[in-house]
């Protein structure tokens, strides 16, 4: 069983994976050293400053050393031993890092302004993570617009996820808990709330999760998922699929995209100059391929949704729309 640090420490947050130990302990090396070289550089200085002084006007600086070759093979090779030994410690870890265990959970992240995706090997998809406790997570990430990176600071991993080009992690959570996912590369105006969560479960709650859905509220009573009301599941997408990043619910606001406020059974232009009506069938095909209509006077932004939302959400999200008059 590995030993963790639950409670954290004063320069890290509680150890959460398996690596994280690891990783502690070369951090704690490293500045373990800084403490001793620190202290000790400070009091030579002193010490100098005190023994060397300066007694009387016009005292030359002599000395009848011209080296010391002891001296100067420890600040040589002294610093070089402990480089050597962070190196191949490092190095170690990093490949660790680097390679998921054979036969771990593979799951697909997508980043995009801003907000996370994530999609398991079954074809599920969430909006927030869930991995199940003391069993591999290898993460499989891509963006769908500028560069982000991936970070969650009690598993210690964290990698750039960038357009174009598939990156990879993986941790091993050690025990249920609920961690938080930071994007830490700027993206733009909302990066500062580009964060998630982890929900790590154990193996059984995992796979009753799994059967019912990712996104799916259990009622703790009847242990079925429970009805959500469309208009407030509605609210809730709107959030976490990242809709209120470039879509005001304020009249008039103008952000990337124009403002649901009132959107639906609205008339309008796109820039093809076909005129359109904001209903039903408009939204979702609006939502699923944004770029078959786009609005007049705003950017061919937005990306599609495609396989990212389903029948249930896609009616929430109309529900939701509907009311904003």
């Amino acid at each position: 069983m590995t030993s963790t640090n639950e409670a954290g420490s004063f320069w890290m947050p509680p150890q959460a994976s398996t690596v994280a130990q690891e990783v502690d302990s070369l951090f704690d090396f490293i500045m373990d050293l800084n403490y001793i070289f620190f202290f000790l550089i400070l009091a030579m200085v002193v010490v100098f400053v005190v023994r060397y002084r300066r007694t009387q006007q016009n005292q030359l600086a002599t000395s009848d050393l011209a080296h010391n070759t002891f001296l100067e093979a420890s600040w040589t090779f002294g610093p070089l031993a402990l480089c050597l030994v962070m190196f191949v410690w490092g190095f170690k870890l990093f490949t660790t890092l680097a390679v998921a265990p054979e036969g771990a959970m593979v799951v697909n992240v997508e980043a995009q302004k801003w907000r996370w995706s994530f999609q398991y090997e079954d074809g599920q998809t969430s909006d927030e993570l869930y991995v199940p406790a003391g069993i591999p997570v290898k993460l499989v990430m891509r963006s769908k617009d500028v560069l982000h990176s991936f970070f969650v600071p009690d598993f210690r991993v964290k990698a750039d996820v960038i357009p174009n080009r598939y990156t990879t992690l993986w941790f091993e959570a050690i025990k249920p808990g609920v961690h938080t996912i930071y994007c830490t590369e700027y993206c733009g105006k909302d990066h500062s709330q580009m964060y998630n969560k982890v929900h790590v479960l154990s193996e059984d709650e995992f796979k009753k999760k799994k059967e019912v859905g990712f996104d799916a509220e259990i009622d703790p009573v009847t242990g079925k998922p429970k009805a959500k009301d469309p208009v407030v599941y509605g609210k809730e997408l709107y959030e976490k699929k990242g809709c209120k990043a470039c879509h005001s619910l304020e009249a008039g606001e103008k952000l990337v995209g124009p403002s649901f406020h009132g959107l639906f059974g609205r008339t309008g232009k796109t820039v093809a100059g076909e005129t359109y009506t904001a209903n039903e069938e408009y939204i979702r095909e609006s939502v699923m391929t944004p770029l078959a209509k786009v609005v007049e006077g705003f950017p061919p932004s937005m990306p599609a949704f495609q396989g990212q939302i389903n029948d249930e959400q896609m009616n929430a999200l109309i529900a939701f729309i509907k009311t904003l008059k």
